[in-house]
């Protein structure tokens, strides 16, 4: 297969096992990021070809340019792959230029940045039948009213555009306790210039939480598809994944794909559920539209995300699949896990003991791989120097 695969954001942990789950294909992967600093994806054995490239938001029009310029260069159309949200808004921003060089799954411009959006997805969803957290805006008519009678508190301040929010102020969203609280966070984002949304609490530990992780080809229909809950998160209760087990919910599934279809989407995706601990019903918090972090544990289970889209999109797919068991994997990323144990159990929300019982299964790890050691031991090299630097001041 002479088609490369042109892997955008490799200084984290879902652009290394993206170039992992294609080059064990012996697929020619190209990293391409901005900076060299971090960029430990790019040290694997698996990474072909290196770039540093524009920035995707400082200089947006010489980096679609540099794209551009790079797959016109190429003997075949190499295959697009995003591994963090800001990149798949500037790719859904240019998507027509971009599709005239590249496989993208995505063939309607704006439904990927739709569908990350939290205020657009809660439409999405309402319109087509999924429940979702209620929700109001920091402008509705009577709000304060309406939190106290319908949010009620405590309730999330959560943003509109999350990665430019996470930027801002290092957090995925504003958890507030009471009317005060509640002013003040509103004001902060109103001064970042930050939308956001006012939303219920579902009630539930982080045990709750589960995902829907699945391939739409371009009929619209869900090939290949798998269901994971949430054991931990970091940070705690509001975070990203640390901990996370496959298990089957064949719920999800008949939740998710006539969304899917009605909605048109295609390619790559990944639904965050909650599930209501009173009333055992799902609700949709959230889209990621790209590769995401449980992409190591997905393959271990037999989903390869990465070869599954790349495949479709060279016109070779690969045959429809869906893991209908539980099969006790764990994705795990040891470093922030720690930290989310300590807080977990300084909180008395978990026990040590209930600790070390969730670690034995089979796992799934982040970054540590015995066939690829180096993105590894320069993650520990790099953490050690940031560890040092806080000591030594």
């Amino acid at each position: 297969m002479k088609n490369k695969a042109v892997i955008l954001g490799n200084n984290y942990y879902i652009g290394l096992s993206t170039i992992r789950c294609l080059g064990i294909h012996d697929i020619h992967t190209v990293a391409m990021d901005y900076s060299e600093e971090e960029r430990y994806g790019g040290v694997s054995k698996y990474c072909s070809e290196k770039h540093v490239v524009p920035h995707y938001r400082d200089d947006t029009e010489m980096f679609i340019k540099y794209l551009i310029d790079y797959a016109k260069r190429q003997e075949e159309i190499p295959v697009l792959i995003p591994c963090h949200d800001s990149y798949v808004e500037v790719i859904d921003e240019y998507l027509h230029e971009l599709k005239a060089y590249y496989y993208i799954p995505q063939t309607e411009q704006g439904l990927y940045t739709k569908a990350m959006d939290k205020d657009s997805l809660f439409h999405l969803a309402k319109d087509n039948g999924v429940r979702v957290p209620e929700t109001v805006q920091p402008n509705d008519t009577d709000l304060y009213h309406k939190v106290e009678t319908m949010i009620q508190f405590p309730c999330l301040v959560k943003p509109v555009d999350s990665p430019s929010f996470m930027k801002k102020f290092r957090k995925k969203l504003f958890q507030v306790e009471n009317m005060e609280s509640l002013q003040e966070s509103l004001q902060l984002a109103e001064e970042a210039n930050e939308a956001v949304i006012i939303q219920r609490i579902i009630p539930g530990f982080d045990d709750h939480m589960y995902t829907f992780d699945a391939y739409v080809n371009q009929d619209l229909e869900v090939t290949h598809w798998t269901t994971c809950q949430k054991l931990r998160q970091y940070p705690i209760n509001f975070g990203a994944s640390v901990y996370t087990i496959q298990k089957h919910v064949p719920e999800l599934y008949d939740l998710s794909a006539p969304f899917l279809k009605a909605i048109g989407f295609k390619g790559f995706l990944e639904i965050e559920y909650k599930k209501d601990a009173v009333t055992g019903e799902f609700y949709l918090i959230e889209i990621n539209a790209r590769i995401t972090n449980l992409n190591s544990l997905l393959y271990k289970v037999g989903l390869n995300f990465p070869y599954i889209t790349y495949r479709e999109m060279i016109g070779q797919p690969l045959e429809p699949k869906a893991i209908t068991k539980t099969t006790n994997y764990a994705f795990w990323y040891g470093f922030e896990d720690l930290l989310a144990i300590k807080g977990y159990v300084q909180t008395k929300q978990l026990s040590v003991p209930s600790v070390i019982k969730s670690l034995i299964r089979p796992k799934a790890y982040a970054i540590w791989d015995w066939d690829d050691i180096k993105p590894g031991m320069y993650f520990n090299k790099m953490m050690l120097g940031k560890v040092v630097k806080k000591i030594t001041g």
